[in-house]
């Protein structure tokens, strides 16, 4: 037999103990893969914007609305080249199922984010039509949608002037984004704000952020100094930061998504850390005498160590590989299902992670187990002591 062969034999004398400890580092791995690939998404999702827009808020939360009287203000800041606003509507599509809907202004939305690609006709018409909507290629392709439709979505926050909070809209267009990152981008609805502002029931002229476009050469930061001087002590103090630390802003509103992703890795493998490592104590226990036995016959103190240790890894290695092929399968096929709008992906990044999480608990389950069989005396251990 092998070393190899013998290490696989020891590892299914107990196949029931083996297969579920198996199944235990399996699902381990499944979701270490699942929770990094989210982790990765919500680190990385402003990553490729670079800084060639700001975003004004109110100084206390995004949530605050703030005057669209301040725009043509924002506007004559030396090395702002255009400005535009930003309105959450708080959207639904059919009976829960939450959409990123932003109120704009069509042209002006159009003039800052030249990412967004859609042919001029329908910027235009989206300009021009009153109850006009626009949606990103991946919604739209989710959800059916189809340019002439009239789309209708409810508001969790904005009801009509008649008390209604179902609203609708024309679909006038379908925008893509203009690379592979921006096309990832895709599932955000833009409604026109003009008829926004005139048929929410609550005020109108105001907006919850404006973004500043930045002149080729801008000294951001200066820019971001400005803008906030000149709105201190005001009863509309504002707060300017990059579009990347602002899109990391709004992600932690719904809190710390790393923080979170670790305390559950580190609940999972702490009883991941005990269910494997008393399989291996309790395999090496049971077999003390002929682990003796193989000292008797030759077998070093090192080779014995590398036996209980292969055993360790082999575990460990088989069902950290399968856990984590199964995320990477699971992760293509909510990316599918989702239409891209959640693209889970478990790249290189979370594989070198993994595989360094495969060693590490193999070495912590396998070289207690293994030193003490390594230490282990041919006298003592024949007699049962």
């Amino acid at each position: 037999m092998t070393k190899t062969g013998f290490v696989i034999a020891n590892l299914f004398r107990k196949k029931t103990r083996t297969i579920l400890t198996l199944l235990s580092v399996i699902m381990a791995f499944l979701l270490f893969g699942l929770l990094q690939s989210v982790n990765h998404i919500f680190d990385a999702g402003a990553d490729f914007i670079g800084a060639t827009r700001l975003v004004t808020q109110a100084r206390v939360s995004f949530t605050q609305p703030i005057p669209l009287s301040m725009q043509p203000k924002l506007e004559a800041v030396p090395g702002v080249a255009r400005v535009a606003h930003m309105q959450w509507f708080g959207g639904v599509w059919q009976e829960n199922t939450p959409l990123f809907v932003f109120a704009v202004d069509p042209v002006r939305q159009h003039e800052v984010y030249p990412e967004w690609v859609m042919p001029d006709a329908q910027w235009k018409a989206f300009a021009n039509t009153r109850t006009a909507m626009i949606a990103g290629r991946n919604v739209a392709n989710q959800y059916g949608w189809k340019i002439g439709q009239k789309i209708p979505i409810r508001s969790n926050i904005y009801p009509q002037k008649n008390g209604s909070k179902a609203w609708a809209f024309d679909l006038v267009g379908i925008y893509d984004g203009s690379d592979e990152n921006w096309q990832k981008q895709t599932n955000t609805v833009f409604i026109s704000h003009y008829y926004f502002d005139e048929a929410n029931q609550f005020s109108s002229g105001r907006t919850n952020f404006f973004m500043l476009k930045l002149a080729p050469g801008a000294d951001g930061a200066k820019i971001s100094a400005t803008v906030d001087k000149m709105f201190e002590n005001s009863p509309d103090e504002t707060k300017t930061q990059t579009e990347k630390d602002f899109n990391v802003g709004f992600i932690k509103q719904i809190g710390d998504i790393g923080m979170i992703v670790r305390w559950i890795l580190f609940a999972v493998f702490f009883t991941l850390l005990l269910v494997v490592g008393n399989t291996m104590a309790q395999s090496v226990r049971e077999r003390i005498p002929e682990l003796a036995v193989l000292k008797t016959l030759g077998f070093s103190d090192g080779s014995v160590l590398g036996f209980v240790l292969a055993e360790a890894v082999a575990l460990c290695l088989f069902g950290g590989v399968v856990g984590m092929s199964i995320a990477t399968l699971f992760g293509a096929l909510i990316s599918k299902g989702t239409g891209g709008q959640f693209a889970l992906s478990v790249n290189g990044w979370v594989w070198t992670t993994g595989l360094i999480a495969i060693v590490l608990m193999s070495l912590a389950v396998g070289l207690l187990p293994a030193l003490r069989a390594r230490r282990l005396k041919i006298v003592d251990a024949l007699a049962g002591r």
